[in-house]
C-alpha cells in the first residue's frame, strides 16, 4: 500500500476488454516524510476520488478485490479509500495538497 496523490486522468479508447467501464487516476505517491516524489503510477479509482486528494492506493490481490471484478482482470493497482486526515509524526495532514508541497 501507498499514500499519495491524485494528479490527474487517464483516458484509453483502446484497452483490453477486461478494463472496460473503469476510470483510471494518475497519482504521486508520498514519501515517509510526506512529501511528493518524483515517480507516477497509474491506478483504477472505485472511489471517485478528485485531482488533489489524497488516496491509499493497493496493489495486486488487494487491487483486484477493490476493482471488483474477479481475478481475470488486466489491473493490479487500485484507490482503496480517499484520506480525509492522516498523523505523521508531530504533524497531522489533510485531504488536499497544501501549496508549499507542489
Amino acid at each position: 500500500m501507498i499514500v499519495g496523490t491524485v494528479l490527474g486522468h487517464v483516458w484509453a479508447t483502446q484497452k483490453d476488454p477486461t478494463l472496460e467501464g473503469l476510470r483510471f487516476l494518475v497519482v504521486q505517491p508520498m514519501d515517509a516524510n510526506g512529501q511528493n516524489t518524483a515517480e507516477t503510477i497509474v491506478a483504477v479509482d472505485p472511489m471517485g476520488a478528485g485531482i488533489g486528494e489524497r488516496v491509499l492506493v493497493v496493489f495486486g490481490r488487494a487491487a483486484r478485490h477493490v476493482i471488483g471484478k474477479g481475478h481475470d482482470i488486466g489491473f493490479q493497482t487500485a484507490v482503496a479509500a480517499i484520506i480525509d486526515r492522516m498523523e505523521l509524526k508531530d504533524r497531522s495532514i489533510g485531504p488536499h495538497v497544501d501549496q508549499d508541497e507542489s
